[in-house]
């Protein structure tokens, strides 16, 4: 087993969570309008001028040519992102007219819904113009090329190239080539070993999913609850005083899955038990660059009964202890290591094996939570009221919570198939967020 299959030193080839974001793009395409895409919301205070960011963000993506890349199979039939030679191309900074604020939304939803020309394009930008007094930036990116601590990097990428008076060597020291993983092929195996053994537990006690509609065409429709300042300091004090010292996200996931049980027995649905899906982030590097493009997340599963979905205390506890207990085992790496074995398998093939275990139910939901924010309180000489976060997420499940702060604000997206949720379910879950998180807790 101490077998290495020869491959290039000059390619970037796709690590297994690339080739699962890969799948996850392919399970969309094939369920949805368009593929497995989000986009970062910047919300300016004032109107940034068009033809001006239109130059300077085209100067900064030619510096990039990977963001034009595509995915082909090597000889050894691992799969790699083939890069283009660089070369000098506009940039299409699409921009809409918004009469207020209420048709902003909308507007959003269209730039994120709509899909990719083709296997080549990855990014789209949209200025919003609202009322003539303050602008959005939406930058739409394919998750094939970004996580979403990778695009926020990106942007801040792209403020130090206007800050260093676009300075052409902003690429420099950002890696464009991987290697394959194609060795130790023992250690991999008993990754996913560990892991299906994961799944197999998992899979004991099914968890509740909302039915998905079947229209193809579907677009997904988002939510988004802000927090101010004040609002966001007594969050985290109930955060630190119900769940410990840093652990907001134990905090955020167990209010968010409390709404989510109160909206199933309000359908009077039927689940033995939640299960939540959640991203983190496994970057090594205190380099921004050094893992700026392609995916660098693994996942926890967190699943609570219905028993003690009741129980907040209980709930958070419960979190923990699984937390504890899958860092400990090394689940996140497991899943890293095991998923490149996935890579040899054709995308429509992949699909049906991971449908087998939880009978093609992913999770009930899918959460995310970027606590760190990189981003300047600036761009263009325009202040950035907001930044945001609203990802397409995988069908099924369909429904996936996404929170991040930024400059002392925390916001939650929900973001959901449409025809999943009824507009009164939507303001079930908002309600139950907002009262979960906010009221006060006892020590």
């Amino acid at each position: 087993m101490g077998f290495v299959i020869p491959s290039s030193k000059k390619k970037r080839y796709l690590s297994g969570c690339d080739w699962v974001i890969n799948l996850l793009d392919y399970i969309m395409k094939q369920t949805t309008c368009a593929g497995n895409m989000a986009q970062v919301v910047l919300a300016l205070d004032s109107v940034i001028k068009h033809s001006e960011l239109q130059d300077h963000l085209t100067g900064f993506i030619n510096e990039f040519p990977v963001v034009h890349g595509r995915i082909v199979r090597d000889i050894n039939i691992c799969p790699y992102w083939r890069i283009p030679d660089k070369e000098e191309k506009n940039l299409k900074l699409t921009s809409y007219n918004c009469p207020g604020d209420g048709d902003l939304w909308t507007l959003l939803g269209k730039c994120v819904n709509k899909p990719f020309k083709d296997d080549s394009e990855h990014l789209a930008f949209h200025l919003i113009n609202i009322e003539n007094r303050k602008s959005c930036l939406a930058m739409t990116f394919d998750h094939r090329l970004f996580d979403a601590r990778g695009a926020e990097t990106f942007l801040k990428l792209f403020q130090q190239y206007l800050e260093n008076n676009y300075d052409p060597a902003i690429s420099t020291g950002v890696p464009f080539t991987a290697p394959a993983y194609l060795s130790e092929w023992i250690k991999k195996f008993l990754a996913g070993r560990n892991v299906n053994r994961k799944i197999v537990s998992l899979s004991k006690n099914p968890p509740g999913a909302l039915p998905v509609p079947g229209d193809k065409s579907k677009e997904f429709k988002f939510r988004l609850i802000t927090f101010n300042q004040q609002e966001t300091q007594t969050i985290y004090e109930n955060a630190y005083k119900s769940a410990g010292y840093l652990m907001e996200m134990p905090y955020l996931l167990s209010v968010i899955m409390q709404a989510v049980s109160e909206l199933f027995k309000k359908r009077n649905a039927q689940a033995d038990s939640y299960l939540a899906a959640v991203s983190i982030d496994m970057r090594t590097s205190e380099n921004i660059k050094q893992e700026l493009f392609f995916n660098h997340v693994s996942y926890l599963f967190f699943q609570a009964s219905r028993d003690i979905a009741d129980s907040r205390k209980e709930l958070i506890n419960s979190i923990k202890v699984q937390m504890y207990e899958q860092v400990k085992a090394g689940i996140p790496r497991d899943i890293m290591e095991a998923s490149h074995l996935t890579r040899i398998a054709p995308l429509p093939f992949l699909k049906k094996i991971i449908d087998v275990p939880l009978k093609g139910k992913i999770a009930t939901f899918i959460f995310s939570h970027v606590s760190k924010n990189i981003l300047s309180p600036e761009i263009m000489g325009t202040g950035i009221e907001n930044a945001f976060h609203m990802p397409r997420v995988p069908v099924p499940p369909g429904l996936g919570f996404f929170s991040n702060y930024f400059n002392g604000r925390l916001n939650l997206v929900i973001s959901f198939l449409d025809g999943m949720l009824t507009s009164e379910e939507v303001h079930i879950l908002e309600a139950g967020i907002k009262e979960g998180l906010t009221a006060c807790q006892k020590g």
